[in-house]
């Protein structure tokens, strides 16, 4: 008998040992699944236009080297990049004669408004218009702009042009 448990101790032995491995591992995807973060956002009026389905093909993959970050609810018209995240959505007004800031980044208008904890940016002279916005930890915000021009590129001019200062 006194064999027997011999046996069962270094059976009993190996099983907590597996234990003390598994329940950390399974801890730990747990700890990952929880860890997925999402975008809350507000999906434009005009999103499913042509013009912003167009658009959405054009999205960058990444923003200053930051990765994509689900958005909730999902929409083509919509993607940000990064923790904190920059958003950018498609469809929404276009913006009218306004005392903002206005620049011009490869040949498309911005509209500048500036927000108390970073940016927003507007396509001016374009319907449906993109908005971005850039939490002021990616300062200089407008800097990000650049990757936007394609998909800025791919929706209708209305003829106007900013001409207020940058």
């Amino acid at each position: 008998m006194a064999a027997a448990t011999r046996s069962l101790r270094p059976h009993r032995s190996a099983g907590r040992s597996a234990y003390r491995v598994v329940v950390p591992v399974l801890l730990g995807l747990v700890g990952l699944a929880g860890c997925s973060r999402s975008v809350e956002v507000t999906v434009p009026q005009l999103a499913s236009d042509a013009s912003c389905t167009a658009a959405s093909g054009a999205w960058p993959t990444t923003v200053s080297g930051l990765s994509p970050v689900d958005v909730s609810p999902q929409s083509p018209a919509v993607r940000a990049w990064g923790d904190p995240a920059i958003v950018a959505r498609c469809g929404v007004a276009t913006p009218g004669p306004t005392t903002d800031s206005c620049l011009s980044v490869n040949g498309i208008d911005w509209v500048l408004t500036e927000l108390t904890d970073g940016s927003k940016f507007v396509t001016y002279g374009r319907v449906p218009a993109i908005e971005v916005l850039v939490p002021r930890r990616y300062a200089p915000e407008g800097a990000l702009l650049p990757v936007f021009t394609e998909a800025a590129t791919r929706l209708p001019t209305t003829g106007n042009h900013c001409t207020g200062p940058p």
